[in-house]
């Protein structure tokens, strides 16, 4: 890490709020991070969440509105034609009607926020207006049959609106009665109104005839609020399934063999976070979630601005284990070789050194990762600086299924991945130590320096015994361009003695300090290439750490690129 980097640092306390070097702010500007939206409660009806369910179910109630109200509006327009009595008002209402709702299904600009205000507004209007327009209807049919000597009972489209709104429209109870309440009154009052103005309608409709009038509507409204309620109760049901003590599950980011990663707040600190599930079912041996609550507690000590910060952990009644890790936008070094190959040595060196620190403090506690590789360092932009390295899953050796890839960790008498596992313990040795992690590390070096590990064979198993057994290839053999320097350090750390490499993380962070490409690689240029690569940083932003993204347990949800943080 260079000097002005470190001087950002440790010039402030809090992690999130870190001042940026003028020079660089023009820069920073121009990147645009990733928006989230948190959900504003802690119960359904308050969260942006339940605001977007109702904007997408009044758009489909809408929608089912204006098919009925066209299909009819051509059988209006068709009657008038083949000889039946003209109403330009009530035609030109229809006509009204069939564009309101048109307007209202249409999906206009789906990210604009809109306020609740405004939905309870439209919410009116969608079903307000076809309300009028029905108690226009009714009272030209109510006369029309008068003049027939019949008299029917309730029109059904008064039905169908009462449990369109009942089915589509997220209410508690008590509004839903208002509303469905008003709907269901007011055919009844347009009838005791017309017995009042209209002595043919009083002469027609029996007492019985009212009363059938009356019976039918509350009926309807008491199906349909009660319909309402049970819906909400689900609603309700679904919602408090998604909360984890403190936390609330907003989306799914990825599902692999051994749990599941959703991204998530605290209901009281609104802060986004990451939260792994490991179900009981899904852990296999069943010492496997002890050992994980024993590893996130150590985890939990390390407060190091590269290593991933972990918030919380615990078990729910049913057995599922989880911890909450602090949330990232950014990608790891493993998806940053695949999509722009090898790095320069300038920023391989940035990105080792900020690793070594994670690590240092690690190892002072005796906690050795055992499982370093591309894919569990992550870069991130955190605190308004770029390319922060974060280490991930310290001592997390997760079992996985046995699949022919030299890149999945297996655990058992041998733990690690075998691309990038040190000889010991490719030789199935338990007192691996921090120089371990240090050969770790420098195979992710040699990784990211000439975008292929240190030893590639056909088999995992052939791949630990070169480990083990073989000399590396140097680096500069592969890319001319590698310094000297950088080299020597990098073969230094391959070494199959443990005794021959760096003796801990400090010593190589030193090493790569003297380096003569080691503050090349600045804030600025860091700025620079994530705005240059916005549009694909923004797409990974988000992207969580729940295995060897080539486990083929894991399944990004939505797709790999789609896993922003909104809501």
């Amino acid at each position: 890490m260079n000097s002005r980097l470190q001087h950002d640092l440790m010039a402030t306390s809090d992690r999130e709020t870190v001042l940026q070097p003028a020079a660089n702010a023009d820069v920073r500007a121009k990147v645009c991070c990733p928006k989230r939206e948190i959900v504003d409660g802690s119960v359904p009806h308050l969260t942006k969440e339940t605001q977007a369910l109702l904007r997408l179910r009044l758009r489909a109630a809408a929608f089912i509105l204006l098919i009925g109200f066209s299909v009819f509006l051509v059988r209006h327009v068709v009657g008038v034609l083949t000889g039946e009595p003209l109403d330009p008002l009530l035609l030109g209402f229809h006509i009204l009607v069939v564009l309101v709702l048109g307007f209202s299904s249409l999906p206009l600009c789906r990210s604009c926020a809109v306020s609740l205000r405004k939905l309870r507004l439209a919410e009116l209007v969608i079903f307000g207006l076809p309300a009028l327009f029905f108690l226009a209807l009714q009272r030209r049919m109510t006369l029309s049959e008068v003049g027939r000597g019949v008299m029917s009972t309730p029109m059904p489209f008064w039905l169908l609106l009462i449990f369109t709104y009942a089915m589509f429209i997220p209410n508690n109870w008590r509004r839903a009665a208002l509303f469905i309440g008003a709907l269901a009154l007011a055919p009844v009052l347009l009838v005791i109104g017309m017995r009042l103005a209209y002595p043919e309608v009083a002469a027609a409709m029996t007492g019985m005839d009212f009363m059938q009038h009356v019976l039918v509507m509350v009926v309807a409204a008491v199906a349909a609020v009660f319909g309402t309620h049970h819906i909400n109760k689900l609603r309700r049901e679904a919602f408090e399934a998604k909360q984890l003590g403190q936390y609330r599950l907003i989306q799914p980011l990825g599902v692999g063999g051994m749990g599941e990663v959703h991204l998530a707040e605290h209901r009281m600190l609104k802060r986004p976070c990451a939260v792994k599930l490991i179900r009981a079912e899904q852990a296999g041996d069943p010492n496997a979630l002890a050992r994980f609550e024993r590893e996130v507690q150590l985890t939990a000590q390390l407060s190091h601005w590269n290593t991933i910060e972990i918030y919380d952990y615990g078990r729910t009644e049913d057995g599922t284990f989880f911890y909450v890790m602090e949330y990232l936008p950014g990608l790891s070094l493993e998806e940053l070789l695949e999509r722009h190959g090898p790095l320069p040595a300038e920023r391989v060196i940035h990105l080792l050194r900020q690793t070594c620190q994670g690590l240092r403090e690690a190892h002072a506690i005796g906690l050795i990762h055992r499982d370093i590789k591309p894919g569990n360092i992550f870069v991130s932009q955190r605190g308004g600086l770029f390319d922060v390295a974060k280490l991930l899953d310290f001592g997390l050796v997760k079992p996985v299924a046995e699949i022919p890839s030299a890149r999945l960790t297996q655990e058992g008498a041998i733990s690690g991945t075998p691309l990038y596992m040190s000889p010991e313990q490719a030789r199935g040795l338990g007192d691996v130590d921090a120089r371990s992690d240090i050969y770790s590390l420098g195979a992710v070096a040699y990784t990211l320096l000439t975008g292929r590990p240190p030893f590639v064979r056909a088999s995992p198993f052939e791949v630990m015994i070169a480990h083990a057994r073989d000399n590396v290839v140097p680096p500069s053999q592969l890319r001319a361009d590698v310094p000297t320097d950088l080299e020597g350090i990098i073969v230094r750390c391959l070494a199959k003695s443990p005794e021959d490499r760096f003796q801990d993380a400090e010593s190589l962070d030193l090493a790569l300090a003297e380096c003569s490409a080691a503050d090349r690689w600045t804030q600025a240029h860091a700025a620079r290439w994530w705005q240059v690569h916005d549009q694909t940083a923004r797409h990974e932003a988000g992207r969580t750490f729940l295995s060897d993204p080539t486990d083929k347990h894991f399944r990004p949800k939505g797709g790999e690129r789609d896993l922003a943080a909104t809501v």
